[in-house]
């Protein structure tokens, strides 16, 4: 168990770290109804990022399983794929960052967060979760190691939840720390969320070059033990 959850750290730490859920549940508690619209994100990034490795740890498990080394070569290609659409990612995303004193701009669904209630919070939750391109590419890594995985059904499910606890952490804490101390939490929501603003793609493009790199080295490492 602790070689898998080992194993699915970087990813989770991918997805938590994302800039954009993170800007998302701030703006949520910097908005009118900040506790029912950041209650609706958390819970449907939760639910979301579960549905997501949940299904890709199903579709891994039916990999062809006859012979060892056929599977392990199945699992190298997967990761190669993977490893390469991250990198590419990284590499859209530093291509997008600022410049000079460009001022990056919101995109338009974000400006309209004010408007949020739980229904809508939970709405884009779900939607930046599990219809999110960045996570499905991270958790199909998981899923792989989860699907090729001996683990019993306990013990599949515990590393599930491990992981979206992980991968959620960054929304889960915002949302908490504000339910318990929400007069002191308006002026360093609003620092963050200025510098992730402004930092969102070079962040997200280290962070998809290095877990890409990480992905192409575990896929080769798989073809060619």
């Amino acid at each position: 168990m602790g070689a898998i959850i080992g194993e699915m750290l970087p990813f989770a730490v991918g997805i938590a770290i994302s800039p954009v859920p993170i800007i998302v549940v701030i703006l949520t508690l910097l908005s009118p109804r900040a506790r029912l619209s950041s209650l609706g994100f958390l819970l449907g990034w939760v639910v979301g990022t579960l549905a997501v490795i949940v299904a890709l740890t199903a579709l891994a498990s039916i990999l062809p399983t006859h012979q060892h080394h056929a599977r392990n070569s199945w699992e190298g290609a997967i990761k190669l794929v993977l490893g390469g659409l991250l990198i590419w990612l990284a590499v859209k995303q530093w291509r997008k960052r600022p410049h000079g004193d460009e001022k990056p701009e919101l995109p338009a669904w974000m400006q309209k967060i004010d408007t949020f209630g739980f229904g809508d919070g939970l709405k884009f939750g779900l939607i930046l979760s599990a219809a999110n391109p960045k996570n499905v590419i991270l958790g199909a890594s998981v899923g792989v190691d989860l699907g090729a995985a001996d683990l019993s059904l306990e013990g599949l499910m515990l590393a599930m939840a491990v992981f979206v606890l992980m991968a959620s952490s960054t929304v889960i804490i915002p949302v908490a720390a504000y339910l318990i101390a929400s007069d002191r939490m308006h002026t360093p929501l609003a620092a963050l969320h200025t510098w992730l603003t402004r930092e969102n793609h070079t962040i997200m493009a280290v962070l998809l070059f290095i877990l890409g790199a990480n992905a192409l080295g575990n896929g080769i490492g798989a073809i060619w033990p």
